[in-house]
């Protein structure tokens, strides 16, 4: 009853964007959305920061146990969008950041110059499943908030942090993840799911991303499941945590 249920309001949903749809098969879609995404995340990112500001400053309480003997940590960010983390890393941090989407430049510079806290050293326009450009080894910490909803191959992207991170190294994460399976908001993103990916750039409501990370080549594994109160909408479970290599 309940997946024949989601199927009609899935099936709904999907008329009503029925011209997204049209665009998408057209090949128009896409590179548009590329366009339009970051202007999205500008609005995005603040309102974020500011329900998750508690929660940000102590999963980044201790990045600096990890950096090297000179005492300068060097991070590297995957998936680094408009830079909204930049805020709560500490001084003494040289940073490097990624992401697939260039239009992101824009706001990642302005990002830049308000947080002159840290050292930048450059940013790359790659999926965070191909890092060939960083060394193996080479990082103290990579870090990774909302992208792995959106990644194409979550083992792939783990496979690259382990390579990328100095042994002892760590990677932090936050998340949004899929909901309990018995619950309302796991309902909602079964419905939402191939509309939202659509409108936005790839996003996956229903992932459940803890488990990849329980399966990837880290010593330690620290993670929380929490609630976001993103109100009205299906991205509200979350993981938050860190991994050891």
């Amino acid at each position: 009853m309940a997946t024949a249920l989601v199927f009609c309001l899935r099936l709904c949903l999907q008329l009503l964007a029925l011209p997204i749809y049209v665009l998408s098969y057209l090949g128009v879609w896409q590179p548009y959305c590329k366009k339009i995404f970051p202007a999205f995340m500008e609005k995005f990112a603040p309102s974020y920061n500011k329900k998750m500001s508690r929660q940000k400053q102590e999963l980044f309480r201790n990045l600096l146990e990890f950096a090297g003997p000179s005492g300068q940590l060097r991070l590297l960010e995957i998936g680094t969008g408009t830079g909204s983390n930049f805020q709560f890393f500490p001084a003494n941090c040289r940073v490097t950041c990624t992401d697939p989407n260039p239009h992101f430049q824009r706001s990642l510079a302005k990002s830049m110059a308000q947080n002159q806290h840290l050292q930048f050293d450059s940013f790359l326009v790659t999926p965070a499943e191909n890092l060939q450009e960083v060394a193996d080894s080479s990082v103290d910490v990579v870090v990774s908030t909302l992208v792995l909803c959106s990644v194409r191959d979550m083992q792939s992207v783990l496979s690259e942090v382990c390579r990328v991170l100095k042994p002892g190294g760590a990677f932090y994460f936050l998340e949004h993840v899929a909901a309990d399976h018995s619950s309302w908001c796991y309902f909602w993103q079964q419905v939402l799911f191939p509309t939202w990916k659509l409108l936005f750039d790839g996003c996956c409501l229903t992932r459940e991303i803890w488990s990849v990370l329980d399966k990837a080549n880290f010593s330690d594994v620290k993670l929380q499941h929490i609630y976001v109160p993103l109100h009205w909408t299906p991205i509200q479970p979350h993981i938050i945590g860190y991994a050891v290599k």
